[in-house]
């Protein structure tokens, strides 16, 4: 666990300072970017450390220790309850459903509307969908945001791994882009593992292939 938080602090601290160079297009840790990334870092590895040693969840605490918020328990569902509206005002229409489970919201984006067929990055088309997501986060940022890649089983497993990590770290990268802390997201790819509908047929193999967006309370100990 403790290695996930460091890799996660340091991804994070990394993509919270990259800038791009107008002359050469290189990507680059600006100086001012990168002191906040590492102080944000330390305080991260402090609020573990503190975790470990209180019995409180080490994840959590990072997350604290790095200055994002937390809910009280009695706030969580009335805070939870007005995200999931503004949610689904915001995706009526787009084709991303919005699903309540307890205090967790997914939002199950299809790669047909997001990802061009075997490509990884995300279809200009869908700009204006992720942005109004990442308008609802910067809105509640007293949650953790888990973005998860998954495809059918089409095609060897290594590649399918492959291809949704790099789509679930180009939706993340364009959440950060838009000002939602960089902290706050987990990227993972899961390939074929996750499957939510048979893949024997066509429609079920299109559930298959998808981004989750899933959007938990960062809660008070």
């Amino acid at each position: 666990m403790k290695k996930l938080i460091l890799a996660a602090v340091a991804s994070a601290s990394l993509l919270a300072g990259c800038t791009t160079d107008p002359y050469t297009g290189e990507q680059k840790i600006s100086n001012t970017a990168g002191g906040l990334g590492i102080g944000a870092g330390a305080g991260a590895l402090g609020g573990y450390l503190v975790g470990r040693a209180t019995g409180a969840d080490p994840g959590r605490a990072a997350l604290i220790g790095a200055g994002i918020g937390a809910i009280g328990g009695g706030g969580i569902g009335a805070y939870m309850d007005r995200q999931e509206a503004d949610l689904r005002a915001q995706l009526q229409g787009t084709g991303v459903s919005v699903t309540r489970q307890g205090d967790r919201i997914i939002l199950n984006m299809p790669s047909n509307i997001t990802f061009d067929t075997n490509e990884d990055q995300v279809r200009s088309e869908f700009y204006p969908t992720l942005q109004s997501v990442a308008i609802v986060l910067n809105k509640y940022d007293r949650s953790i945001v888990d973005v998860a890649g998954n495809t059918d089983n089409v095609g060897g497993e290594g590649y399918n791994f492959a291809l949704s990590q790099r789509r679930a770290s180009s939706v993340s990268q364009f959440l950060a882009s838009q000002g939602v802390n960089p902290r706050r997201l987990n990227t993972q790819g899961y390939g074929m593992s996750r499957p939510i509908a048979s893949n024997a047929t066509e429609a079920g193999r299109a559930q298959n292939r998808r981004v989750e967006i899933s959007i938990s309370p960062l809660e008070a100990g």
